[in-house]
């Protein structure tokens, strides 16, 4: 039987209970979505949850600079101060602004050989889509239809990580990185979490798609609503048609 990291907080939301319980150890995670849709708020939630239940978590923004990341969390309710002081949580800001600077630019293989970050039982990469646009690997083969080896090598590593019982949680925004980099990522990972928005009046109504969802603990509904709001942050949202 797979056992499951917990998301947490399940005195002040319904996120754990919607999400069948946790995340599977030792699985590849996908949430897809585009800008704006709550990749970051997501997974921002998954994180602080799992870091108050005692899971070591690593957090790896190309956009947050650390004190950023510290404000953001701060904003949502998610006081992540001590977790990272006790090293419950790591955050790391990648910093994919570097076409200057030689091998700095080979940003997937720095993502893979630091092992600082692999110490870690779960880690989160907001977002994948970024790296990609930025590495000399992918951009010597984007619009070319090869962008799925790059992938492919990528998948390759992250399945030695989750032999060893580590989940990977990565995101993305598919309108930033073509199909055929994206599609051997989505044949393989294990759960796979499709954002949608919609507006409805002057209301936007935020939903996931769970597309897959490989050893959940408990059933999970095709389509969670949820919302995300400052002082509150991620709610599990019930609606009902009428």
């Amino acid at each position: 039987m797979v056992d499951h990291y917990p998301l947490g907080l399940t005195g002040s939301d319904r996120v754990e209970s919607a999400f069948g319980g946790g995340i599977p150890q030792g699985s590849i995670v996908l949430v897809e979505g585009e800008d704006g849709a709550g990749k970051s708020a997501i997974s921002q939630r998954f994180s602080y949850g799992m870091a108050e239940e005692d899971v070591y978590v690593t957090y790896i923004s190309t956009e947050l600079a650390s004190w950023e990341f510290v404000q953001q969390m701060h904003s949502l309710s998610y006081d992540v101060v001590d977790h990272l002081l006790g090293e419950q949580l790591l955050f790391l800001h990648a910093d994919i602004d570097t076409h200057n600077d030689g091998q700095q630019r080979e940003l997937l293989t720095r993502f893979t050989e630091a092992t600082t970050l692999w110490q870690a039982d779960v880690v989160f990469v907001d977002s994948l889509s970024a790296l990609l646009r930025n590495d000399p690997r992918y951009e010597s083969v984007a619009g070319t239809g090869d962008e799925d080896h790059v992938l492919q090598r990528l998948v390759s590593f992250l399945r030695s990580v989750t032999e060893q019982d580590k989940t990977v949680i990565f995101t993305v925004d598919p309108t930033s990185v073509g199909d055929d980099a994206l599609r051997p990522l989505r044949n393989v990972v294990d759960v796979y979490f499709q954002l949608e928005t919609n507006s409805v009046g002057q209301e936007i109504r935020r939903n996931v798609r769970v597309r897959r969802f490989q050893n959940m603990k408990n059933p999970v509904d095709d389509s969670i609503g949820y919302s995300v709001q400052q002082g509150r942050g991620l709610s599990i949202v019930s609606r009902t048609v009428a």
